[in-house]
């Protein structure tokens, strides 16, 4: 799959129909059961409408500029030369901070781990991953933790999953170094189809850092729809990370969940720094009695950006605990939608959980929606939730020009300082590096948050 050269150009674009999925499952080496699988999960996209703002969950998000006609299924290609050359600076700061990793361009795997830096560990791409571990994909690959009869989008990744990669931790076994996984579109690349599944087993513990990136696309078009799968078994402890920063020609629909085992231990941080419109849902799935959450999210929009994210605390067992804080930035004329709920399941006794989001607003123009929700059929929980959304205080700024400090400067401080709380609750430092840089180059670009 990772090397062919020669592609029919009608699969990147065309649209995604009868013929060319039947194009598609052609090109590609797999077993009947993958491909049954694909034949379900095509015909509910084809019976499955595209959502519209009469839709509850899209009333704030409007894509009715999105012509998916004029994108296809992800072509089997060798990226240029010139694409993996632009990806590659990022490949080399994760290099730098992490053991190993994986690497796709254009929907085309390119670089793979190195074995002896895995730490016991099987990180893979999921097309070699179907023939040497069919075992682990036929269990999890779009089964319980993520369905492809949620909508459309997740009824089309489901039928054209494309490149992803396979996270695998055997039990009991303790990996210590962090590994990555890194996803771009560059040059000539237009789609990504890519799927993230982790699964460790009981007792397991990892660090896994996935980043998404559009590099040197001059904001052609770009589509990627993709899933994150996460499987935490009994008392194992997984640290994911998912930096989401596609160009701004990108449109990016992705459905993210994790399933929490008895007495085990999540931290997921998500960076929502790219794209041209986002819409992501995410779900922690506290499954197992004793098991906790942990959820981060860093966010930044501006120019005409509109990032919305869905977030989803689902506690099924008794003494549970979820802690979910997000917090966005937003300039110019760019938009946050974050969505959040608390959900406590009758024999879910004991819960405590906790979901705030707060947003500062750096110009006229910018909008944030807040919207946090609880559900609650247990009686005895602690479940707390909050929402604010503010200006930066003319005040300080004041404040600190009058101790020489310029307005730019000080801007770029009170930023910092509100993401701090955010940012010290991330236990791998390289990423809080990596954040803190994005959000300080975002604020830059036109001139340090004044209004627009």
């Amino acid at each position: 799959m990772s090397s062919a050269s020669a592609t029919s150009p009608s699969l990147a674009t065309g649209g995604f129909t009868e013929a060319a999925f039947e194009a598609f499952l052609k090109q590609r080496d797999e077993p009947k059961w993958l491909q049954d699988r694909r034949r379900e999960a095509f015909e509910c996209f084809r019976s499955t409408p595209l959502p519209t703002s009469r839709d509850e969950e899209w009333r704030r998000t409007d894509i009715r500029a999105l012509k998916l006609d004029a994108f296809g299924p992800p072509p089997l290609q060798t990226p240029s030369a010139e694409a993996r050359a632009a990806i590659d600076p990022v490949w080399q700061t994760l290099s730098t901070h992490y053991a190993t990793g994986i690497e796709q361009v254009n929907a085309t795997v390119t670089r793979r781990p190195d074995p002896a830096k895995l730490g016991g560990a099987i990180l893979m791409d999921l097309a070699q991953a179907v023939k040497d571990h069919p075992e682990v994909l036929k269990r999890w690959l779009l089964t319980d933790v993520v369905s492809p009869r949620e909508d459309a989008f997740s009824a089309l990744h489901a039928a054209f999953w494309t490149g992803g990669t396979l996270l695998y931790v055997p039990k009991g076994v303790k990996v210590e170094a962090p590994l990555f996984s890194l996803i771009g579109l560059a040059k000539e690349g237009r789609v990504d189809f890519d799927h993230t599944l982790i699964v460790l087993e009981d007792g397991a513990e990892a660090s896994f850092v996935r980043e998404s990136t559009g590099r040197e696309r001059s904001d052609a078009p770009g589509l990627h729809v993709g899933a994150v799968e996460l499987v935490v078994g009994r008392e194992a402890k997984l640290r994911f990370v998912n930096i989401q920063n596609w160009d701004a020609g990108t449109w990016h629909f992705s459905r993210e969940r994790a399933l929490v085992g008895v007495d085990a231990g999540l931290q997921w941080t998500v960076g929502g720094l790219g794209s041209r419109l986002a819409k992501v849902n995410q779900e922690v799935a506290l499954a197992g009695r004793g098991s906790k959450a942990q959820v981060n999210g860093v966010m930044f929009t501006t120019g005409r950006q509109h990032l919305a994210y869905f977030t989803r605390q689902d506690h099924q067992a008794p003494n549970t605990t979820s802690d979910l804080l997000y917090k966005g930035g937003l300039r110019e004329k760019s938009r946050i939608v974050w969505k959040g709920m608390i959900r406590v399941e009758k024999d879910a006794q004991q819960t405590n959980a906790y979901q705030k989001n707060d947003n500062l607003v750096l110009s006229d123009g910018a909008r944030a929606d807040s919207i946090p929700g609880l559900e609650i059929e247990a009686n005895d929980v602690r479940c707390t939730h909050g929402a604010t959304a503010g200006r930066v205080d003319e005040d300080m700024i004041f404040y600190a020009q009058a101790r020489g400090i310029d307005r730019e400067t000080a801007i770029r401080l009170i930023v910092e300082g509100f993401f701090a709380n955010v940012y010290d609750r991330i236990t791998l430092e390289p990423v809080r590096e990596t954040l803190t840089k994005a959000v300080a180059e975002k604020l830059q670009l036109g001139g340090g948050g004044e209004s627009a």
